[in-house]
């Protein structure tokens, strides 16, 4: 299935499979700048906290998520699936590529 994802930071929405992680999708958006990192949890440049909708999520490195944070939506977009339309906004390293990508 496909989902409608939001990035509240930019109001840019993108479709995602519910087989890709989040990042793959923000990466097609076109934006210059996006990191993608390691594509694994462990590096925790993709953290992104999810505002409404219901996901899926792999194993991710407690180093970069806590399990408050995870509790609280806070996740890393390359470790998370959608199973619902999704609205996030993007935290930590990630953050400034969105919003400065967004004006350029």
């Amino acid at each position: 299935m496909t989902f409608k994802v939001t990035i509240e930071d930019t109001e840019e929405i993108y479709d995602c499979l519910d087989t890709q992680h989040l990042l793959a999708g923000m990466i097609r958006l076109g934006k210059k700048g996006i990191p993608s990192g390691c594509h694994g949890g462990g590096c925790g440049v993709c953290k992104i906290q999810i505002t409404k909708g219901s996901y899926a999520s792999k194993k991710m490195s407690r180093v970069h998520v806590s399990e408050a944070e995870e509790a609280n939506g806070v996740v890393l977009a390359c470790r998370v699936f959608p199973k619902s339309d999704i609205s996030l906004v993007v935290v930590g390293k990630l953050r400034k590529n969105i919003q400065r990508s967004s004006s350029s």
